[in-house]
């Protein structure tokens, strides 16, 4: 190990320290891996990694480490999520330098998918099934971990394995979306659970939730999937302190025989054909991971996937384009009332789209 690095005192952000790392652990041999880079964190040589590290972080404090990426606070690191370090600590000449320092044991022989997060030396990560583990980023020290205890026979829910893409930090609390649909608080320093919401609508179709949840303006935000075997997407905001729900916002629309929810609802059913009855397999458009926020517009985005049933023609033999399928939707994130959409793939033709100035719903 070169004396360079040794002497270093910038701290790394976590995907750059790891990726060497991610290859293996994907082959689920259940171990995590940390260059010395990525455990020269902001604490002094030689000190305890403090357990309640994330009590500091908010929406001010994410956004002012995004110009400087000394820790790794939320998912992608910033509200972008960019995942873009600004760190120089490793460049080309010195990360053939790299080497092994500690390894981790993540107790897992299924998929680990995860993204780290870094706060003052503490690393927040999840295993297969949804469990969360605190490590102290400098020794490889397990600080605590929870199961959710999600049920080992609901596996096959899934399309992609029991994965977890991780978990969001906010003011001491750590959050996770469990595989089963549970979204959970847990106290940053310890663990302990705080409270639990089941965030599933309706427990009869194949809802699963392998993505991280994200907080913005102190709402936790969490999607789901399943649109590969027949459910509605759907996200939800609940209070990061309480978990009161505060507001749901569908992906696409539901029994046309039915009250819409919204605006945005009514407008996207006139691009479905009712004959196909797509709302009997729920219709898709889940948004399974993906989420970012701009705090200057207050806009959040969310991803939508694909359709439910797969073939357009069966759910919409008459054609349109199902909205809000495949798309990248902005949202308000007080409300999670519509804003905007763009259409990536017409689900009609398959190909891209040219960018629309649709202006409904208002």
């Amino acid at each position: 190990m070169s004396h360079a690095l040794k002497q270093a005192t910038d701290p790394v952000a976590p995907d750059v320290a790891m990726m060497h790392t991610r290859r293996p652990m994907r082959r689920a041999t259940g171990l995590l891996a940390a260059a010395l880079a990525l455990v020269m964190q902001v604490l002094p040589a030689g000190a305890a990694a403090p357990r309640n590290a994330a009590a500091k972080v908010d929406g001010a404090f994410i956004s002012a480490n995004a110009s400087t990426a000394r820790d790794w606070p939320s998912h992608g690191l910033d509200y972008a999520e960019t995942r873009f370090s600004r760190l120089r600590q490793i460049d080309a000449a010195n990360v053939r330098d790299l080497g092994l320092v500690w390894t981790y044991n993540l107790e897992s022989t299924r998929g680990v998918e995860a993204t780290p997060l870094v706060v003052d030396g503490v690393m927040y990560v999840t295993a297969s099934w949804s469990v969360v583990h605190a490590v102290d980023a400098r020794t490889g020290k397990r600080l605590w971990t929870f199961d959710p205890k999600v049920d080992r026979s609901l596996g096959y829910r899934g399309c992609c394995d029991v994965v977890n893409r991780g978990v969001a930090l906010y003011q001491g609390k750590v959050f996770v979306a469990a595989y089963d649909g549970r979204l959970i608080a847990l106290d940053a320093a310890s663990g302990r659970k705080l409270w639990e919401q089941d965030t599933i609508i309706d427990r009869k179709y194949s809802y699963t939730i392998t993505g991280a949840p994200r907080v913005f303006k102190g709402k936790v935000i969490i999607g789901n999937g399943g649109a590969e075997y027949g459910v509605r997407g759907y996200i939800t905001a609940y209070d990061a302190g309480t978990g009161e729900q505060k507001w749901r916002w569908f992906t696409v629309p539901g029994d046309p025989s039915r009250p819409f929810e919204d605006a945005s609802m009514a407008a996207a059913a006139k691009t479905w054909d009712p004959s196909g009855k797509y709302w009997k397999a729920g219709g898709g458009g889940t948004a399974w991971d993906t989420l970012a926020f701009d705090p200057e517009l207050n806009l959040m985005y969310v991803g939508t996937g694909n359709g439910a049933p797969w073939s357009h023609s069966k759910r919409s033999p008459a054609g349109g384009d199902n909205l809000y399928l495949a798309s990248v939707v902005a949202l308000d994130p007080d409300t999670g009332k519509y804003v905007w959409h763009y259409q990536e793939t017409r689900a009609t033709t398959g190909i891209t789209r040219r960018p629309s100035r649709s202006s409904w719903p208002t």
